[in-house]
C-alpha cells in the first residue's frame, strides 16, 4: 500500500490547483488581479513537473521492490518443495531471476564472483549478496538524488513567491498623502495574496512530499531486507568446512608416503654397493687433489694470513680515527657550548645596554625640561 502512496500527492495537487483557482475568481469570472492569477499557474506548473518526474522515479522503485518480492516468495516455496535444502544449484545459472537491468546486472556479478571461489570440493568462500544488490542500488533505481532535494525545493518556492508577492505590492504602492494611500491599498493586498498563497502551498506541498517520500523509501527498505534473509537463508551457498579440507590434505599426504616408500623399495637392493663404490671414488679423487693442489693451497694460506694481518693493521688504524674524531666532536661541542653562552651574555648586555639608554633618554629629556624651566625663570626674573 505505501508504494502507491505517491497517487496521494496528485489529490493534494488536483485540489490546491482547485483552490487557488476559486479563491482568484477564475470559476466565478471575478478576476481581480490577472497577475496573480499567471504567478500562481506558474509555480504550481513547477511543482506539477516536480511531482511528475518523481512519479515516474517511484513507478520505477515501485516495480523493483515488486520483483523482490516476488523472488522472495518464489525462493520461500522452491526451498519448502526440496524440503530445506539448499537452491544456489538451481540459481547459480539461472537467468530469470530479475527483469530490472541494474538487478539483472548485480547478481550476475555475484554470480561470478561465487565461481571464482568454487574448487573440486565446494567452494572456498563465499560473499553476501548485500554487497551488490542493498539499500544504494534502490536509491540509484529511485532517484533519491534528485527526490531528497524536493521537499527544499517547494519550500524555496515558497519563499520565493512571498518575496515575489511582496516585491510587486510594494512596487505598486506610491503614495504620497492619505488619500492617495488608500487608492493603493488594493495593489498592495493583492501582492500579500499572492506572497501569502505561495508560502502557504510551497510548505504544505513540501511537507506531504517529504511524508510520502520517506513512506516509500522506508517500504522498498523492508522489502529489500526481507528478500536478503531469504536468500542467505535459501540460496546463499554455503563455504566447504574445515574438516573436507583436512580430509583433502591427508589424502594427498598418505599418497606421497606410499610413493615415497616405493621409491625406497627399489633403491634398498644396490644401496651398500652404491655407497662402496661412491667412497672409493671419494678416496681416489681426495688423494690427487692433495698431490695436485697441495703447494698451491700453502701459498693461498700465506697469502691469506698476510692479508689478515694487514686487516688487523688496518682495524687498529681505523680505530684510532674514531677516537680521534670523537674528541674532536667533543671538543666543537663544548666550543659550541662556550659560543651559546657568550651569546646569552651578548643578549643579557644588549638589553642592559638599551634600557641604560632609555634611562639616559629620559634623564636628558629631565634635563633639557629643567633648563627650559630655568631659562624662563631667568627671562622673568631679568624682566
Amino acid at each position: 500500500m505505501k508504494s502507491r502512496l505517491y497517487y496521494v500527492l496528485f489529490v493534494f495537487y488536483v485540489l490546491m490547483v482547485a483552490f487557488i483557482l476559486y479563491i482568484n475568481g477564475v470559476f466565478t469570472g471575478e478576476i481581480s488581479s490577472f497577475e496573480n492569477v499567471v504567478i500562481n499557474v506558474g509555480f504550481l506548473l513547477i511543482i506539477g513537473i516536480l511531482f511528475v518526474i518523481s512519479a515516474i522515479s517511484f513507478g520505477r522503485l515501485n516495480r523493483c521492490t515488486k520483483e523482490l518480492v516476488e523472488a522472495t516468495k518464489n525462493m520461500q516455496q522452491q526451498y519448502k518443495a526440496e524440503n530445506g535444502r539448499n537452491l544456489w544449484n538451481l540459481y547459480q545459472d539461472k537467468k530469470d531471476v530479475f527483469v530490472n537491468d541494474e538487478l539483472k546486472q548485480a547478481f550476475h556479478k555475484y554470480r561470478a564472483r561465487i565461481k571464482g571461489y568454487q574448487s573440486k570440493n565446494g567452494y572456498l568462500h563465499t560473499c553476501d549478496l548485500d554487497e551488490y544488490i542493498n539499500e544504494d542500488t534502490l536509491d540509484r533505481i529511485g532517484m533519491s538524488y534528485f527526490n531528497s532535494g524536493i521537499s527544499g525545493t517547494l519550500t524555496g518556492l515558497g519563499i520565493l513567491g512571498t518575496f515575489l508577492g511582496l516585491s510587486m505590492g510594494l512596487g505598486s504602492f506610491n503614495g504620497d498623502d492619505i488619500y492617495t494611500i488608500s487608492d493603493n491599498v488594493g495593489p498592495l493586498l493583492s501582492g500579500m495574496k499572492v506572497a501569502f498563497h505561495t508560502s502557504v502551498y510551497g510548505i504544505f506541498f513540501s511537507l506531504i512530499f517529504n511524508f510520502v517520500y520517506r513512506s516509500i523509501m522506508s517500504d522498498a527498505y523492508d522489502r529489500l531486507e526481507d528478500f536478503l534473509k531469504t536468500f542467505r537463508q535459501c540460496v546463499q551457498p554455503v563455504a566447504s568446512t574445515e574438516d573436507g579440507n583436512s580430509a583433502v590434505m591427508l589424502m594427498y599426504q598418505a599418497n606421497m608416503s606410499s610413493s615415497m616408500k616405493q621409491m625406497l623399495e627399489l633403491m634398498k637392493g644396490n644401496a651398500v654397493e652404491q655407497t662402496a663404490g661412491v667412497e672409493r671414488i671419494v678416496e681416489q679423487f681426495v688423494e690427487q687433489m692433495n698431490e695436485v693442489l697441495g703447494l698451491q693451497l700453502q701459498r693461498m694460506g700465506s697469502q691469506i694470513k698476510s692479508s689478515n694481518d694487514m686487516q688487523t693493521v688496518n682495524i687498529n688504524h681505523t680505530r684510532d680515527l674514531v677516537k680521534e674524531t670523537a674528541s674532536i666532536m667533543e671538543a666543537n661541542q663544548k666550543m659550541m657550548d662556550v659560543l651559546t653562552m657568550v651569546m646569552e651574555r651578548q643578549d643579557a648586555f644588549s638589553k642592559e645596554l638599551k634600557e641604560q639608554r632609555e634611562k639616559l633618554d629620559a634623564t636628558c629629556n629631565e634635563i633639557s625640561n629643567q633648563l627650559y624651566t630655568f631659562e624662563q625663570m631667568r627671562n622673568l626674573y631679568e624682566k
